[in-house]
């Protein structure tokens, strides 16, 4: 059977270095006209819900998302060359991706808090945007609630693949946001402590398959293997 693959990005395929706080702040500013005195809350949320938490945070209430949306892709193609310079790729994850991109009946793709053209940005940094499909995925833009995007692109991938309805997903991803959103949707995780969340902390939120890193590729083909031999 097919398997669909959905990938997060920051901390579970690459570093930002902190750059992404600083697309945060910046969008605020751009809005705003002054500058946050309070930083953004990420740790797995979307940029939905990042943006509006940032805003109520500092006594506002949030504008018309388009505004937001707009602001945040242009800090972010702004910030293209500091994640190059400051940021890397993390061990494994361009194997890993290779590896999935290279199995047939197996169809990667995103599911981030990051808004498309952010999300792109920081893919295309270290070269992986080319080994999954962007298209296809979930991004920030589509809801405040991550488990909502597991739905959002398991449709899209089903209509672009043409994929039986009870095509199984996993989400591999750090945080106990990105576990909590496999389970209020259905699908399997592989969870990776690569973040700022233990080894303990994604089992203790639920995650029954928790992975150090993405260096040891062939485990975790083997393991998504065995899910594409199951029904979800």
């Amino acid at each position: 059977m097919p398997l669909i693959v959905l990938w997060d990005i920051d901390h579970t395929l690459i570093e930002n270095s902190g750059v992404s706080k600083e697309i945060y702040a910046a969008a605020f500013s751009a809005v705003t006209g002054h500058a946050a005195v309070r930083p953004a809350r990420t740790e797995g949320r979307t940029d939905r819900l990042i943006l509006a938490e940032m805003f109520r945070d500092h006594g506002m209430d949030p504008p018309e998302w388009g505004r937001i949306n707009q602001a945040l892709t242009a800090a972010g193609a702004a910030r293209e060359t500091a994640l190059v310079q400051r940021g890397r790729a993390l061990p494994g994850a361009r194997e890993a991706l290779g590896a999935v991109a290279a199995e047939p009946g197996m169809v990667s793709s995103v599911l981030t808090g990051n808004v498309y053209a952010n999300a792109r940005v920081k893919l295309r940094a270290f070269g992986l945007d080319t080994l999954l499909d962007m298209e296809c995925g979930a991004y920030g833009a589509d809801s405040t609630d991550r488990a909502a995007l597991v739905e959002v692109a398991r449709d899209r991938i089903r209509k672009a693949y043409d994929l039986p309805p009870d095509t199984p997903v996993v989400l591999i991803g750090d945080t106990p946001r990105d576990v909590r959103a496999a389970q209020d949707s259905g699908a399997h995780v592989v969870a990776v402590a690569s973040g700022i969340h233990s080894a303990d902390e994604l089992h203790d939120a639920g995650a029954t398959v928790v992975l150090p890193d993405l260096v040891d590729v062939a485990a975790l083909m083997r393991h998504l293997r065995s899910l594409a031999s199951t029904v979800s």
